[in-house]
């Protein structure tokens, strides 16, 4: 006989903005159980785990915990205001009976002394606090709200070795799939305001989805075909018999009121980048960067090609220096020394992880708008931004809404609307997973793999990087980094393992990225002096000819000149095209004869 739930909420009930968010929602959790709760953005789940937690009071419906039995719960967004310490914030969350020793043990395995103050925490900082607080008192029952969320890899692997040996119930909601398939044997999903439940864990929850969403339809399928039938003989094939006929109409009323009360699965986001022109061949030279802050190294001697249609991700523990080096890679912050070259025609579109970035006060419109009247420019066309706004399954009466009262999966969803508005054909992604639903990860996943430009990303999702890399820059430590081909399996593959806490000693470099592979397998014994020549005269002739595309761009930007001088018009646009070929053709050269170069000296 199975033993009685811990915790039981049935009927739940609970209405945001006049609109119904949860609708008779249900959970049981029994002693021991590991679940995972999952659903779109805005379904409702936070606030679910809220009322699960205690935290928050349902309109109706029942929520029943056992006598004696203890929960901790982490929300999403922790509030550590009014403790002097952060060991006084986790200690307020011990009971009498708890031990002292293990919340400073647990602080210690974060990272964290106890003494820092709450208020200049960062946002990972405050996860480790908060998640300490959490653990320490070793509860019956765990409610866990994104508890990944700014974790660099060693924590969010530390935290999934700790979560395994609890014994207690789990309930948690994440984004990271390969943290939810490690950790869960039940899977709740949360969908138009009601709960299913599937008795399997995470690995087999978008199969069994996919399942029901399609029986869904299926049936929808029918009954329209029915109320089709239903309504020709109303229109044709009424009889004499009253009382039949009088039935068969209530039957037609009841058959159309469940279709108007079937309520439909919520649409997918739209993602598509906008793109511009294609750049060069070559997107980023890096050669001997070196970066330090305060006498400590953050990047050392660090080389590296990324070329068109790479898709390159940045990994290491948190204070590493990937935001840093991501920043060197792209112009936007000098290096101490060595040298990084831009390639040509380079448009670039930026997410920063920072939600602290958009306004709270501001609308969802204004935000996407700039405050400039109710256009936004996607792709260089303007478009109504509710129309936009549809794309990201934002609905028409949220454009007033303060950017402050979105949730975090919603914040996620304006922080992309708005990177991918601009025409690019660079992308440069800060933790874009943070909050996202695995449906919207989906959509990110597949439209990164069809953007035509080149991505760099700093992430620490697991399988994100997997699904998207095609090389991982990672920190060793001691500001050296290593670039390692293929996604995050990939490098544990060469690498012998992954991201630690304190990474000092040194590894071997894994193969050189498959380019250079190709350069070594042709390699002559030295390089001639034709190709030396090319190779130090290439630079000053490839900068000449970028010199002369953006005179002739210039030009062609006059929206008068073709009226006036069409013929000029004619020789400079054949001249544009002359000088993009010959510096596309020149980068292609110098890349090869680099590359040579590296494998000669190697």
């Amino acid at each position: 006989m199975a033993p009685p739930p811990v915790l039981l909420l049935d009927a739940i009930r609970f209405t945001l903005g006049g609109k119904p968010l949860l609708e008779g929602a249900a959970l049981a959790v029994a002693p021991g159980e590991r679940l995972a709760l999952v659903g779109r953005n805005g379904s409702g789940k936070s606030t679910f785990l809220r009322i699960a937690a205690g935290e928050l009071e349902a309109e109706s419906g029942t929520r029943f915990v056992q006598p004696g039995t203890t929960m901790r719960y982490l929300p999403q967004e922790p509030d550590l205001s009014g403790h002097a310490s952060v060991e006084a914030y986790v200690m307020a969350g011990l009971g009498p009976a708890d031990d002292p020793h293990r919340a400073r043990t647990l602080l210690e395995s974060l990272g964290l002394s106890g003494q820092e103050d709450p208020a200049r925490l960062s946002g990972g900082e405050a996860r480790r606090a908060a998640l300490a607080r959490a653990l320490a008192p070793q509860p019956d029952i765990l409610l866990l709200d994104e508890p990944t969320n700014h974790l660099d890899l060693p924590a969010i692997e530390w935290l999934e070795g700790e979560l395994a040996a609890f014994r207690g119930a789990l309930v948690l909601i994440s984004h990271d799939r390969r943290f939810l398939g490690a950790l869960s044997r039940a899977t709740l999903w949360l969908d138009r305001g009601v709960t299913r439940r599937l008795d399997r864990g995470f690995a087999g929850f978008e199969e069994w989805r996919d399942t029901v969403l399609a029986e869904e339809e299926t049936a929808a399928h029918k009954l329209g075909r029915q109320i089709a039938r239903e309504e020709h003989w109303l229109r044709h094939g009424v009889s004499g018999r009253r009382k039949r006929n009088i039935r068969r109409v209530g039957e037609l009323h009841a058959l159309r009121q469940a279709r108007r009360d079937r309520v439909r699965p919520q649409g997918n986001v739209t993602l598509v980048a906008a793109e511009a022109a294609p750049s060069g061949a070559l997107v980023v030279a890096a050669e001997g960067l070196e970066k330090s802050f305060g006498g400590a190294p953050v990047v050392r001697g660090f080389a590296t090609r990324i070329l068109k249609g790479d898709r390159v991700g940045l990994v290491g523990r948190n204070g590493a220096g990937k935001t840093t080096l991501l920043r060197m890679l792209v112009g936007a912050l000098a290096p101490d020394a060595g040298t990084v070259r831009l390639g040509t025609n380079l448009r670039m579109a930026t997410l920063d992880q920072m939600r602290a970035a958009l306004d709270p006060n501001a609308t969802l419109a204004d935000t996407l708008t700039e405050g400039r009247g109710d256009q936004v420019w996607v792709n260089g066309q303007p478009r109504h931004v509710i129309g936009y706004m549809g794309d990201f399954l934002f609905a028409p009466e949220q454009a007033r809404t303060p950017v402050g009262k979105l949730s975090g999966g919603e914040r996620g969803r304006l922080l992309l609307a708005r990177a991918l508005a601009a025409p690019s054909n660079l992308l440069v992604l800060d933790e874009p997973t943070n909050d996202l639903d695995l449906e919207t990860l989906d959509l990110l996943e597949e439209m990164l793999g069809d953007y035509a430009g080149t991505v760099l990303v700093v992430s620490h999702d697991r399988d994100f990087l997997d699904r998207v890399c095609t090389s991982v820059i990672f920190a060793e430590g001691d500001g050296r980094w290593t670039e390692y081909a293929g996604g995050y399996s990939d490098l544990l593959a060469q690498r012998g393992s992954g991201v630690t806490a304190r990474a000092t000693e040194a590894r071997p470099a894994a193969a050189p990225k498959p380019a250079s592979a190709r350069a070594a397998a042709t390699a002559p014994a030295k390089m001639s002096f034709k190709d030396r020549h090319a190779l130090e005269t290439l630079p000053a002739s490839m900068a000449k000819l970028e010199k002369e595309i953006a005179v002739l761009r210039d030009w062609l930007a006059d929206p008068g000149l073709y009226a006036r001088d069409p013929k000029g018009f004619e020789a400079r646009t054949k001249g544009l095209a002359e000088r993009e070929a010959a510096l596309a053709a020149a980068e292609e050269e110098w890349l090869r004869l680099e590359l040579l170069r590296e494998e000669l000296e190697g």
